[in-house]
């Protein structure tokens, strides 16, 4: 029987749709609201009873991030403790801001938090996640095994004329600086003195930043060299972790089921943030992997070069298992993330270092006293004397991290595990 005819026959049923509607949609509303609480506040309860300031809805402490940068977290550490919680969006973060209890979670017990989350900016990006800071389980470890020889002291020594030649770039940029203009902007110098010796060191191209601009480069390679190093900054300077992001990468720290699905969408929209992030990310695996493909094909040369791309690829020739292990998208992704993670952190110890020198003539004259010791101008220390002749210099290099915070470190635990009582 329909409802018009049970109407018809009952006219007291027309009284109780708009009851029965609305209690529908009551119901309705509530289920969603339960939905939405419970999708957003799921991941904070088993961390509740760790101290940190209350967390806003939906957006957590990114406004306290983009207010303050990461100066907020010295301060926060300063306010709850070494250890408290920081909500990017609906993820929980426990900050561990001492050393002590750093080595318990990076060391003691590695096993238990052996991956890294992965952030909303590096979810679109197939290049950074394949490096070794994203790769997880299995993989990552047969990664790194296969890789740490690479760092050990006796590969490193061989790379010491690399760095050489590109500080000896970087002194007469100075000179020519200082005859030009009177002033050097040693920050920029130093980003590209990290940029040109990685660029040697990691990929065994010559981007020649610190060189005199009308320098021409070689080889093929260095002839994109600019274009790379443009399409990299603009990677790297999309990769925020707060709410000046693109959409997509917004919608990921505060609601993560959503940025994939908006990622694919707005990707395609011409002229968004994340149209023109896809496309430089496109053209970066692009220029990479041709990169790897041109190394890969010429194995002669590359078995007398030094630098990783040759010896990860001269590795991968060794069988089969090691052919399915590094694919040439993981090779491009480990050759490129030294780029990624090296380039910025060396520049800014760097230029710290002489802010901080040039603010205490004492130290400066110690420190330059130390180096005039060790020889004339043009002598050229081995890994030996770098180890054990600068030992003053070593404290003037590691100081600024320890006093300027260069960032944080996210792992992600495995199983349950418990440490400083929380």
């Amino acid at each position: 029987m329909s409802m018009e005819a049970a109407a018809a026959r009952e006219p007291w049923l027309l009284l109780l749709l708009p009851s029965c509607c609305a209690s529908t949609l009551a119901y309705s509303c509530l289920a969603g609201a339960v939905l939405i609480l419970v999708y957003f506040y799921a991941p904070s309860w088993g961390v509740r009873r760790v101290p940190g300031p209350p967390a806003l809805p939906v957006v957590g402490h990114l406004p306290l991030l983009a207010a303050h940068g990461p100066d907020v977290f010295g301060v926060l550490a300063k306010k709850y403790g070494p250890i408290f919680r920081f909500h990017l969006g609906r993820q929980p973060l426990v900050i561990v801001a001492e050393p002590e209890l750093c080595k318990e979670v990076g060391i003691r017990q590695f096993k238990s938090i052996a991956n890294r989350s992965l952030p909303a900016p590096i979810a679109g990006s197939p290049l950074h996640q394949k490096g070794l800071f994203f790769t997880r389980d299995g993989r990552w470890s047969a990664m790194r095994n296969t890789i740490i020889s690479l760092y050990q002291p006796s590969h490193l020594a061989g790379l010491i004329p690399t760095m050489m030649s590109c500080i000896q770039r970087a002194t007469d940029a100075i000179a020519a600086a200082e005859e030009e203009r009177g002033d050097v902007d040693f920050s920029d110098l130093s980003l590209k003195l990290a940029t040109d010796v990685i660029g040697q060191a990691a990929f065994g191209v010559d981007f020649g930043l610190t060189a005199a601009a009308a320098a021409p480069h070689a080889d093929a390679e260095g002839g994109e060299a600019a274009e790379f190093i443009r399409e990299h900054v603009h990677s790297t300077t999309s990769l925020k972790m707060d709410l000046s992001g693109s959409l997509s990468i917004v919608l990921g720290l505060i609601a993560p089921a959503l940025q994939e699905p908006a990622r694919r969408l707005l990707s395609r929209v011409v002229a968004t943030a994340d149209w023109r992030i896809a496309r430089t990310n496109e053209r970066l695996r692009a220029r990479v992997e041709a990169i790897v493909a041109r190394r890969e094909s010429d194995r002669e040369a590359r078995r007398a070069q030094r630098d990783f791309l040759s010896a990860i690829l001269n590795a991968r020739d060794g069988s089969d298992k090691m052919r399915a292990l590094l694919t040439p998208d993981y090779v491009g992704a480990l050759t490129y993330e030294h780029l990624l993670a090296g380039s910025a952190t060396t520049s800014f110890t760097l230029s710290s270092a002489v802010y901080l020198v040039a603010g205490h003539p004492d130290v400066e004259a110690k420190l330059l006293a130390e180096v005039d010791r060790f020889g004339p101008r043009d002598a050229v220390p081995s890994a030996d004397d770098l180890e054990h002749k600068f030992p003053y210099l070593d404290q003037v290099i590691t100081n600024p991290p320890k006093t300027i915070s260069l960032g944080n470190w996210d792992k992600q635990n495995t199983m349950l595990c418990n440490f400083a009582g929380h």
